[in-house]
């Protein structure tokens, strides 16, 4: 099994605030798109810089609201937020 990993979000002004965790980068992009929102024709760009290096990992995300599954628990909602990303790219940080 791998490790689970700190990823944290860059904002515009290349200050840090927020750290989301997960295996992959893409697990804790999820978790940062379904906080953020946008939509699929205006997707909201996502940094995330993983802790202890200088890569930060690109992301375009939004969400969508979808039906529920069939098989939901009782307390669960008939609609849901569905959160999506697509990976952009990585960038080397010159200094944290």
């Amino acid at each position: 099994m791998t490790e689970i990993k700190n990823f944290i979000l860059r904002k515009k002004d290349n200050t840090e605030d927020g750290v989301f965790t997960g295996r992959q980068p893409r697990q804790a992009a999820l978790k940062v798109a379904n906080r953020i929102g946008g939509t699929k024709n205006n997707p909201v760009e996502i940094k995330l810089r993983e802790r202890g290096t200088k890569k930060v990992h690109i992301f375009q995300g939004w969400k969508e609201v979808i039906e529920a599954p069939k098989n939901k628990p009782a307390w669960m909602p008939d609609k849901i937020n569905k959160p999506f990303v697509k990976k952009v790219g990585i960038e080397k940080l010159e200094k944290i």
